[in-house]
């Protein structure tokens, strides 16, 4: 199934399964609700459906699928090919950094072009979408912990992640974390999300192009080594890395500006897409 979080009026929030171009609605439910109870999103959205109001995509706007996981982990490095185009040798072990909920925006959302920087940068990513956790986990058991999968664009400002030796500030400005459109329930494509084409494209322009099987820490990997110094939660988030293409590491230096449109397309999940707006001056 395919969960997207939506409002129909700009206001109320609610939880629905996407069907083509309609939203069968589950009512106010969260996906973080959902999955911090353990519930079956599947056994819990065909309980629903029987009285359930329906809704046209096209008429309301979509929400990321979780507004408020409790963790989103980051994984840099994590495509050989975009190590190379890299300031940075490839680590033998995953290189992780936090997002915060504050920076994530929705399908359809404008994705904010900073005013105290001109170096918004893209990345587009498969997100990792957990329904439970733990410490410890063993690697074989590592997919069991799995909700689904979702596309991330992990909209960066070079010039800030790289003020200082940890990237931090660069990857969390507001309005550069884009994540949807839908959660799409791991049942709907090949464990671990393996073997789907990845593709951005900035304006129509192809500029990213992998495949999921090129991750050096693949899903469960990351899912296994992160638990060893970290609890993992039903609800939290793990964005698996970016490949080779970004922007910042061409000649010359292809960075966002006000009115491009940058896609994120991963094979089953869909596509994210976000057009590019200046910061507003704060008056």
């Amino acid at each position: 199934m395919r969960f997207v979080n939506f409002s129909p009026d700009g206001k109320e929030r609610q939880l629905g399964v996407l069907q083509g171009s309609t939203i069968v609605s589950l009512g106010v439910a969260t996906l973080e609700q959902l999955l911090a109870e353990g519930k079956d999103l599947t056994a819990f959205a065909n309980a629903q459906h029987a009285s359930a109001a329906e809704y046209q995509l096209s008429e309301v706007t979509l929400l990321p699928p979780l507004t408020k996981p409790g963790k989103i982990i980051c994984v840099g490095l994590n495509y050989a090919d975009h190590t190379k185009e890299s300031p940075y040798d490839q680590p033998a072990y995953p290189t992780l950094f936090p997002r915060f909920n504050t920076s994530l925006i929705a399908h359809g959302a404008p994705m904010i072009r900073p005013l105290v920087s001109d170096s918004l940068d893209f990345e587009g990513e498969m997100a990792v979408v957990l329904k439970s956790g733990g410490r410890h986990i063993p690697l074989a058991k590592a997919l069991d912990c799995v909700a689904g999968y979702s596309i991330f664009n992990d909209g960066s400002v070079r010039e800030f992640q790289f003020k200082a030796p940890q990237w931090t500030v660069g990857k969390n400005f507001d309005g550069t974390g884009a994540f949807g459109p839908a959660l799409v329930t791991a049942d709907e494509v090949p464990a671990g999300g393996k073997g789907l084409k990845l593709e951005t494209r900035l304006n129509g322009t192809v500029v990213q192009s992998a495949n999921t099987d090129d991750m050096l820490f693949d899903a469960a990997s990351l899912i296994s080594i992160i638990s060893e110094a970290i609890t993992l939660a039903a609800g939290d988030v793990i964005v698996s890395g970016t490949p080779s293409g970004i922007g910042w590491a061409r000649e010359p230096k292809l960075i966002m500006r006000d009115g491009d449109v940058c896609e994120v397309e991963i094979e089953g999940l869909g596509v994210l897409s976000n057009v590019v707006r200046d910061e507003a001056p704060q008056r």
